[in-house]
């Protein structure tokens, strides 16, 4: 590592030691720049290192709401709002039980990089809650959320800060959200991303996050030569990012043989079709986080307790949570044969199970850069709500696999030009950094 970056992340570990997934998410950027930060002082002359590691602003605030036996409860809220050189703060909001200021500090740095890459004048943020919404009613989790906007709505705007969906936090969370946000600022605007179609949301959004890590690993096997169609492919999680990818991975040829959730996971030696496919939006509506359920309906082996990683396949895809798949995982794949490794979800690849990837030659890309199409589509939505137009699927879907493209190209020319070639990470970070680091410097010591 530079010896400035070092420099930095000393520091940074030692006031912040106790918030690990955010020092790994720094770690890892830092690493990749060596060469950017060894070739041109400039950045460090401006100090980049030391304000790109600090949010401009950290939100935390209590959200009081009433569950249906009228006992008040407390949560806590955050929302980081990380970095703004290129735009507003963008990223989503998550309710999960695990949530800590930690997790969104992780989630926003990496936002940083990831909306960079995209193209789109978007910043980085994260934020959500300790609020788990498994079990609870339809009623709770509405006054959950009127509560937890009615703090949040005095931070964000639609030139400020838009706040989407992230774990926890689909299209009916949302839609309770904006309702209280219009109630409180009075104003209708593109606030929130992940709308409903009748009230300004953008046509493939749920689907775009998986749309567009298949278009991305697409584009690396055209690089190596190879077709998407007849691949076999692995991935975890069952919920949207899931879905989309089987939906897309079905329809271009490939066949996806796994989902796994908290209890374990299926292999379905078969593949899937659109009955399947279908099954998965109502596993994810059921509440129930049991993937032992599409086993029963469908027939097949379902593995309790245990991870899809030890499945042969073409291509592996983690799309559920941080740091899901460890060194053993990886050793589990790279005995099966796998080729590539896709990242779906947010640093779901442990640091060393990254570099098994790499020192086995698995063509690995991170997440920053593959699950980008999520956030690309919350931009496009953002730019329809300010012209006050509304484009087709075709067009929106036309713009999401120009923008994987872009991402896939930006990445191997940056690996490319500090000497780290067809090294996707390398290229995303340097990429990402690049273009963020450029408007800090112009923008002045702010």
């Amino acid at each position: 590592m530079n010896s400035y970056a070092a420099r930095v992340l000393d520091d940074l570990k030692a006031r912040n030691g106790w918030e690990s997934e955010f020092l790994q998410a720094v770690a890892e950027v830092f690493e990749s720049l060596s060469e950017v930060l060894d070739s041109d002082s400039s950045y460090e002359e401006a100090g980049i290192l030391e304000r790109i590691v600090e949010p401009e602003r950290v939100i935390e605030f209590r959200v009081p709401w009433r569950d249906d036996q009228n006992k008040p409860r407390v949560n806590r809220g955050y929302r980081v709002q990380f970095n703004s050189a290129i735009g507003p703060y963008k990223g989503g909001l998550r309710f999960a039980p695990n949530v800590t200021l930690s997790t969104m500090k992780f989630l926003g740095f990496e936002q940083i990089f990831k909306n960079s890459l995209t193209g789109l004048p978007m910043g980085g943020g994260k934020g959500g809650a300790d609020f788990d919404p498994t079990g609870k009613s339809q009623y709770e989790v509405e006054r959950f959320c009127q509560s937890f906007m009615t703090e949040l709505c005095r931070h964000i705007g639609a030139d400020t800060d838009v706040p989407a969906g992230d774990l926890g936090v689909g299209a009916r969370e949302i839609g309770y959200m904006f309702g209280q946000y219009k109630r409180c600022r009075n104003i209708f605007e593109g606030v929130l991303t992940g709308k409903g179609q009748t009230w300004g949301g953008s046509i493939m959004r749920p689907e775009a996050t998986g749309f567009g890590v298949i278009y991305f690993v697409r584009e690396m096997l055209k690089h190596i030569g190879q077709d998407i169609e007849g691949k076999r492919i692995a991935i975890s999680g069952f919920g949207n990012v899931a879905w989309g990818v089987v939906k897309k991975a079905t329809e271009l040829g490939a066949k996806v043989v796994t989902l796994s959730g908290p209890d374990g996971y299926i292999l379905d030696e078969d593949g899937f079709n659109d009955e399947k496919i279908d099954y998965m939006l109502t596993m994810r509506a059921s509440g129930r986080n049991k993937v032992q359920d599409y086993a029963d309906k469908f027939h097949v082996p379902f593995y309790a307790g245990k991870r899809p990683w030890e499945v042969a396949c073409d291509v592996a895809i983690p799309a559920a949570l941080q740091n899901e798949l460890n060194e053993d995982n990886a050793k589990d794949l790279i005995k099966g044969g796998c080729k590539m490794v896709c990242e779906a979800a947010n640093m779901p690849c442990t640091p060393e199970a990254i570099n098994a990837f790499i020192a086995n030659k698995i063509v690995y890309a991170p997440g920053k850069a593959a699950n980008a199409g999520g956030v690309a589509t919350s931009g496009l939505e953002m730019t329809q709500n300010s012209i006050r137009l509304r484009w087709t699927k075709e067009e929106v879907d036309a713009k999401l696999l120009g923008i994987m493209q872009g991402i896939h190209h930006s990445c191997l020319e940056a690996a490319a030009k500090y000497g780290h070639p067809g090294n996707y990470m390398v290229g995303a970070n340097v990429a990402g950094f690049l273009k963020v680091a450029t408007a800090m410097k112009e923008q002045g010591h702010c």
